[in-house]
């Protein structure tokens, strides 16, 4: 069915930082093929640390994704969406400074940030981070998360997200990959896109070895980092891994 993204009302407005925003590849949007592509989504803002610790990279900014890419400073190389919920501002400002700007009809069968990850393995990213306030509608959200899981990311060597002051890492099988947690930390599995098989967990205070975990159930919620490098891995399914609280108030020294 035709989709079409609504603003949030409940979302903070942007603030414009009145300095030029600056450009976190180099001279990403002159080549064809890249290696990072950092997917900044509308929403809310954006969490300090998570613009901090965000690696440099083409970046594509979904729709709104642009008035909170240029709040937080940074220079999207890539404008994607059907520019429903953009500021006018914003878009005068992309188009002034040449950033390409790729629309789309309203009535279209993908969201926004579908579109943005399709333009980043179009590109040939190999690795693709998502960036996130987060924000007030729960469906968005759902859906922005799960879109982490389709088939057209299982080439890629890394598919994550730093959404609000939460981690997610998505693993699409046979794929491994290791957290580095601070003792205590809370992190959970969830099997969003199916029945995940040859889970193992190692470094938790509940390791896993050979698990099945199936959609809806709890086999992998709430597990506790024992070890500061935590390993998961999943031989067959996509897994997503969720660290909540994963960033501090201000940015790691």
């Amino acid at each position: 069915m035709p989709h079409r993204e609504m603003p949030s009302p409940a979302a903070a407005a942007p603030t414009y930082d009145s300095r030029p925003a600056r450009r976190r590849s180099s001279e990403a949007s002159a080549v064809t093929a890249i290696d990072t592509a950092v997917v900044v989504i509308g929403g809310d803002r954006l969490h300090p640390v998570a613009v901090a610790e965000s690696p440099a990279g083409f970046t594509i900014a979904a729709d709104s994704g642009l008035d909170w890419a240029l709040e937080a400073g940074l220079r999207p190389d890539l404008v994607v969406g059907d520019l429903d919920s953009v500021s006018e501002e914003g878009l005068a400002w992309a188009r002034s400074n040449g950033i390409p700007v790729e629309e789309h009809r309203p009535d279209k069968d993908s969201t926004d940030t579908e579109l943005a990850l399709a333009a980043a393995v179009e590109r040939g990213a190999n690795r693709v981070v998502v960036l996130s306030g987060g924000g007030d509608r729960l469906d968005h959200s759902i859906s922005a998360i799960s879109a982490l899981g389709h088939p057209r990311l299982a080439a890629c060597g890394s598919v994550s997200a730093l959404w609000g002051d939460s981690l997610i890492q998505v693993l699409h099988g046979p794929r491994d990959h290791e957290f580095e947690l601070p003792l205590g930390a809370t992190f959970s599995l969830l099997a969003m896109h199916g029945r995940c098989s040859g889970v193992k967990v190692e470094g938790a205070q509940w390791p896993l070895h050979d698990a099945v975990i199936e959609p809806g159930t709890g086999v992998g919620i709430s597990n506790v980092a024992v070890c500061v490098m935590v390993s998961i891995a999943v031989a067959d399914g996509v897994l997503t891994v969720i660290v909540p609280d994963h960033m501090p108030v201000e940015p790691r020294s």
